[in-house]
């Protein structure tokens, strides 16, 4: 072969190679997926996150109305505990998997004293009984305690802080998530007063003092 037709041959050969590589990198076919298996992981994420947040406040929604519904069946006279908790539970247990209720009740003789600590003598001032200072055991609980209020739903007149909480599973499991994402915790609290239909039952004045 001649040295002209082997250059020739070189050049045709070289041309081809470059007229190859440009053709590959202007093929843009397959890009879409290799896009999709990037973003598709984030999208579906995020998507499972926003169908849990809704899910959230929704339920958040009716445990609110739930609850007030069930704070003023509670203030009358003839109120049954039992049955307004069980009205929050079926009222939520259409919404919620693996649900776990708490219901708490404080009542206080009137909306000032809520929060409270029981009156005491504070000689050292250090905003705590001890150190045998005295103390009125106002709440009938045999020793001090830094809210006055007592367990349960009172009496007449009184003032109740009725709180629910709920814990249920998370509505879409998010794949390879951390357990703790998995479950949800929702509370709601109302406060109310009951209606006067005796007379409200004072506070103790039983003097204690404090070790």
């Amino acid at each position: 072969m001649t040295p002209a037709r082997t250059k020739l041959l070189t050049n045709r050969l070289s041309g081809g190679l470059a007229s190859s590589s440009r053709a590959v990198c202007r093929d843009e076919r397959g890009v879409t997926v290799v896009e999709f298996a990037l973003v598709a992981p984030v999208f579906l994420l995020m998507l499972l996150g926003i169908f849990n947040l809704g899910h959230l406040a929704y339920a958040q929604s009716v445990l609110n109305g739930a609850v007030q519904n069930a704070a003023r069946n509670s203030a009358l006279e003839t109120a049954n505990t039992q049955q307004t908790d069980n009205a929050i539970r079926n009222a939520l247990a259409p919404l919620l998997q693996g649900e776990e209720f708490s219901f708490t009740r404080r009542s206080y003789f009137d909306f000032v004293d809520i929060g409270r600590p029981e009156r005491w003598n504070d000689a050292n001032n250090n905003g705590i009984c001890d150190n045998n200072e005295a103390y009125t055991d106002e709440n009938r609980s045999g020793e001090w305690e830094a809210d006055v209020a007592t367990n349960g739903n009172g009496g007449a007149g009184d003032v109740v802080i009725y709180t629910v909480a709920v814990s249920y599973n998370a509505f879409v499991e998010v794949p390879f998530a951390p357990e703790s994402w998995q479950r949800t915790t929702l509370s709601s609290t109302a406060v109310r007063k009951n209606q006067p239909f005796a007379s409200q039952t004072r506070y103790a004045s039983a003097a204690g003092t404090c070790s």
